[in-house]
């Protein structure tokens, strides 16, 4: 009986975690809630991606109520991509947010830390499981809104200022999207995004329907930090504590890219927007700006975490560009760099957690040397940094060689030559880290002490191991993807 209920127990169980650490009131107890319930999601997410894959969609309808007259939770071969990739790094974090969170936050706020932590969790997991248009802007709202709660609690007053213009830019985003789905509903009368598609099929006036297209283009659009609406990315990377930081960072902006690919492929006609409409060559210009721009903004940083924060931005324009091709490959691409991105930069955010530990700080000054008292960590930055390059072996290689297929199979010669060229950018910018924790001798400022401790280095570690697994052994991220861009290709076909 159990098993049936899966889809809802999986956003369920942090959804209730939440409630209850905030009775409880005490750290120990919260952070053992937040280990079993992203243990435990895991397993579920794990579980749905089996079945999935053997038996095909699995449709559950809240309360009995089938749809499209209640909300549904509809599990498919990308959503279950999606939920197993928020679990697996929730379920890394978790136990590195135990050393992370002792020593950047006060002891009477952490409980409070994986209270909002389990709701944005929660949200997260929502948002890629439910079919329902406006259930999702309530998931996407309590992801939101716990997660400006959790950037706000980094020891820096930079935190207050960082948490306030995500607020403002995510408010705006979640504006935009809410005014898109009404404006659907106006038009079908349904927030089933299954039964919507089936009916937009029927509506003649287009005017409405390319008007909600345009303000759910925008609203996700902030939300995933898209060119040029990203400027709330990178204070927040920068200045939140690094536990949220490196489950935001590889989790949050790729589930706003999974809703915006829902709606594109699923609910509006794919061939509408990318055969009749300019979707293709806007989205075409902002991810090549997106990749140039960002990635050069990244060279000059004097600060690691803003650097890896702009880097955000550039790889986000990959995963776009993907979208803009709208073919197997592209969004093989696309899909999977949502995995192998998601885990290579939570791997770096949380090795530059054990540098702030040690240091106080992530800039160049306090990394110079860094190789002598951090090897470990600083071998873990750059076995992640040549993936996010996309040197052969990394997960990162795997994702750019997809976006050169598609590129190659639209016949646009010239987005492999940025794809292949954009990497020499990265190289750049990961080779100022060599640089300085290789090659500089150790100034007065820097780190004087040894490894973080093995409480953030391992679960780092997994992660940064991770990079390297995925770019080894494809069967599952590629296999996956894969599948789930077959699915979305059906739209096109």
């Amino acid at each position: 009986m159990i098993g049936a209920h899966l889809p809802v127990l999986l956003v369920v169980l942090p959804l209730l975690a939440a409630p209850l650490i905030v009775l409880v009131r005490r750290g120990t107890f919260a952070w053992w809630v937040a280990l079993a319930v992203s243990w435990g999601a895991l397993a579920i997410a794990l579980s749905l991606a089996a079945q999935v894959a053997a038996d095909g969609p699995i449709s559950y309808a809240i309360g009995s109520w089938e749809p499209p007259w209640g909300i549904e939770y509809r599990i498919d071969a990308f959503n279950a991509f999606m939920l197993v990739l928020v679990a697996a790094v929730a379920s890394v974090v978790i136990p590195y947010a135990r050393v992370s969170v002792a020593a950047e936050i006060p002891g009477e706020l952490h409980y409070l830390f994986y209270a909002m932590f389990s709701l944005c969790f929660a949200g997260l997991l929502g948002i890629a499981a439910t079919g329902d248009a406006f259930n999702l802007f309530v998931f996407l709202e309590i992801s939101s809104l716990s997660t400006y709660v959790l950037i706000a609690l980094g020891r820096r007053r930079q935190a207050l200022l960082a948490s306030y213009q995500y607020l403002v830019m995510g408010t705006i985003g979640a504006t935009f999207y809410v005014i898109g789905v009404g404006l659907l509903y106006l038009a079908t009368g349904t927030l089933n995004l299954a039964d919507m598609a089936e009916r937009l099929t029927e509506v003649e006036d287009l005017r409405p329907v390319l008007t909600a297209l345009a303000f759910i283009s925008a609203g996700i659009g902030l939300k995933l930090a898209m060119f040029p609406v990203h400027f709330w990315l990178p204070n927040a990377y920068a200045y939140g504590p690094s536990a949220i930081v490196s489950f935001v960072a590889a989790t949050a902006t790729k589930v706003s890219v999974y809703v915006l690919m829902r709606f594109y492929f699923t609910v509006f006609d794919p061939s509408l927007l990318f055969d009749e409409l300019p979707m293709r060559e806007i989205l075409l210009v902002l991810s090549t700006l997106a990749i140039l721009i960002a990635s050069l903004v990244a060279v000059f940083q004097t600060d690691l975490k803003r650097m890896f924060a702009y880097s955000s931005v550039a790889q986000i324009g990959y995963i776009t560009l993907g979208v803009a091709l709208a073919n197997e490959p592209g969004l093989t691409a696309a899909i999977s760099h949502l995995f192998n991105h998601g885990v290579t930069k939570g791997a770096l955010f949380m090795l530059l957690g054990g540098v702030a530990l040690r240091a106080g700080r992530t800039d160049f000054a306090a990394i110079a040397g860094l190789s002598t008292r951090m090897p470990l960590t600083a071998f873990g930055i750059v076995i992640a940094g040549l993936s996010l390059v996309g040197v052969p072996a990394t997960a990162g290689f795997v994702s750019k060689w997809y976006l050169v297929l598609g590129s190659i199979e639209l016949g646009a010669w010239w987005l492999a030559v940025l794809v292949v060229g954009s990497s020499l950018i990265s190289l750049a910018y990961v080779w100022r880290f060599v640089e300085a924790a290789y090659l500089s001798a150790a100034g007065p400022s820097s780190v004087s002490k040894g490894e973080a401790p093995a409480g953030m280095l391992i679960p780092a570690f997994v992660l940064v191991a991770a990079c390297v697994y995925f770019g080894l052994d494809t069967r599952w991220n590629i296999g996956a993807a894969r599948e789930a861009a077959q699915l979305l290709m059906e739209g096109l076909n």
